[in-house]
């Protein structure tokens, strides 16, 4: 009777192991990071923000300095000036508000480069990603660097340097 539920519990353990998936975890960021391509495109992104930002920050300057010199003079005004500098004020602002969503919205300047720039090498990464998970026959693969939480994750199941090989880097 032992040797049979013995016997039982060995079959029932070679069964679950062989229905077990199989997964891998890599981190996008790490690997992104050691991509040429990417690095480079990142420093355009940043210096492209930078400009554009500075222009902002030029603007923003003329206004605060619009601001101050209306409440300098505000008491000297009569109320068809007092008017015509607080239109001329809020023409600047909106002027301002828009430049900036312009540049930094959501699907604004900055975002519409970033996927001319970024997106062919992220699709680049994925579709060594897929490939991986495909030669290796991988169940799932989690992306730890960004979005989804590991709380632990066994160094040997990052495949991250995998991917890299594929892509060619390093």
């Amino acid at each position: 009777m032992k040797k049979l539920i013995f016997s039982a519990l060995c079959i029932l353990a070679v069964i679950c192991t062989a229905s077990a998936q199989r997964y891998a975890i890599v981190d996008t960021r790490y690997i992104l990071e050691k991509i040429p391509d990417y690095t480079d495109a990142q420093k355009k992104l940043d210096d492209i923000s930078a400009q554009w930002q500075k222009e902002i920050d030029t603007k923003q300057q003329a206004l605060d300095k619009m601001y101050k010199d209306f409440d300098a003079e505000q008491v000297m005004l009569s109320d068809v000036l007092k008017k015509k500098r607080e239109d001329e004020i809020f023409v600047k602002e909106k002027e301002l508000r828009d430049l900036q969503r312009k540049r930094f919205g959501f699907e604004g300047d900055l975002f519409k480069k970033r996927q001319e720039l970024v997106k062919p090498i992220q699709d680049k990464v994925y579709t060594a990603i897929q490939k991986l998970a495909v030669a290796k026959m991988y169940d799932f693969i989690l992306d730890k660097s960004e979005g989804i939480t590991v709380i632990f994750a066994d160094p040997k199941l990052d495949k991250s340097e995998d991917v890299l090989r594929e892509l060619g880097v390093k």
